[in-house]
């Protein structure tokens, strides 16, 4: 009798695996998904998100479409919002964002989304560019004259953006002084700005930087590229392979090539602190909390086949330059929250340092 029941056990086991299975490969049959970007039309994350969702499409089984919807607003924060607070909590609404994981981090304001209570279904590490007008007294003609560059005018979509931060600290570190404008709706507004002179110093994602300003500004010789964020996952840095075969150096070597030391201090705490938050989860793939677990499975199940589409991986290399590798294994919820945790001093400093930007 007890091996029997052990059987049936067995057997139910499997079947209860199978039917989990079969529910997630077909959670979204009839279902209409919206992908929802966090920026506007024209930028770096919506330029990307575009391209996931075309081939997000194809692999979401029994799917009947996928849309794209921007919301942009607050650095990214009004389309989160609107995922936690107001998307249907069945999984049909997605939201693929950018800066979010940071901007929860450091605001101590009250909301009532938990950012840690969202289902991170994949994140992507990411980097940007950094570049800055040819005509910069007393003339940029390679990176290392930024180390001497007068009158430099950094743009910026808001203060507390993590944008914003790593574009402020590197010059502070650099030890140049700089007018700060910020408050552009968007890249397009800022690059804009760039290229009539008002701003001159920014930075761009790559699928921007590789689309735009790679093929414009800097083949006319209007803008020299200066250097990009490295990768950093807390403990090592490492290159991003959205800049594979860009003759750019990351930022600490280009402040040894300056200065002959590599950077050190709170400033350079600081600024490891945000690329942890921002830049090692740069993009994320969210569902509002509590979604369900049949659709995080289905959509990850998706997105690690889109990672191997050799069709994506050429639409993506032909529109923006690289081929984004999304990480959506079971344990990105996990090591999602691990990483917003800050230490209180550290925390206490980058919130100081907005501040200062907002007297």
């Amino acid at each position: 009798m007890r091996i029997a029941l052990s059987g049936m056990a067995a057997v139910l086991g499997l079947v209860v695996t199978a039917g989990t299975g079969l529910a997630a490969e077909d959670y979204y049959k009839g279902k209409r998904l919206t992908v929802l970007v966090n920026f506007a039309a024209g930028g770096p994350t919506d330029i990307e998100g575009r391209i996931f969702a075309k081939y997000l499409s194809k692999y979401v089984e029994g799917n009947s479409g996928v849309i794209v919807q921007n919301m942009d607003g607050a650095g990214g924060i009004v389309g989160v919002n609107y995922i936690g607070e107001i998307a249907p909590k069945d999984g049909t609404v997605l939201g693929f964002v950018t800066g979010a994981a940071f901007t929860y981090a450091i605001d101590p304001t009250p909301r009532r989304i938990d950012f840690s209570a969202f289902e991170f279904v994949a994140m992507q590490p990411g980097t940007s560019v950094y570049f800055m007008r040819a005509d910069v007294k007393p003339g940029m003609k390679t990176a290392t004259d930024i180390g001497k560059a007068e009158g430099i005018i950094s743009g910026g979509l808001g203060a507390d953006s993590p944008k914003d931060i790593l574009l402020r600290l590197t010059l502070d570190m650099l030890g140049r002084k700089y007018n700060y404008v910020t408050g552009y709706k968007g890249s397009n507004g800022a690059r804009m700005a760039l290229q009539q002179g008002e701003i001159n110093f920014y930075a761009e994602s790559p699928p921007s930087y590789r689309g735009v300003i790679e093929p414009g500004m800097v083949a006319k010789g209007e803008v020299v590229p200066v250097f990009y964020d490295p990768e950093y996952d807390g403990r090592n840095f490492s290159t991003s392979s959205q800049v594979k075969g860009l003759d750019i150096l990351p930022f600490q070597e280009l402040y040894r090539k300056i200065h002959g030391k590599l950077p050190e201090g709170k400033l350079w705490e600081a600024y490891k602190t945000v690329l942890t938050l921002h830049g090692a989860m740069q993009r994320q793939i969210i569902l509002p909390p509590k979604a369900p677990q049949a659709a995080i499975d289905a959509l990850r199940a998706a997105i690690l086949k889109v990672n191997t589409d050799p069709a994506h991986a050429e639409d993506s290399m032909k529109t923006f330059g690289f081929v984004p590798n999304w990480i959506a294994s079971a344990d990105v919820n996990d090591r999602v929250r691990n990483n917003l945790t800050l230490k209180p001093e550290m925390k206490q400093f980058i919130i100081d340092y907005v501040k200062r930007e907002l007297k």
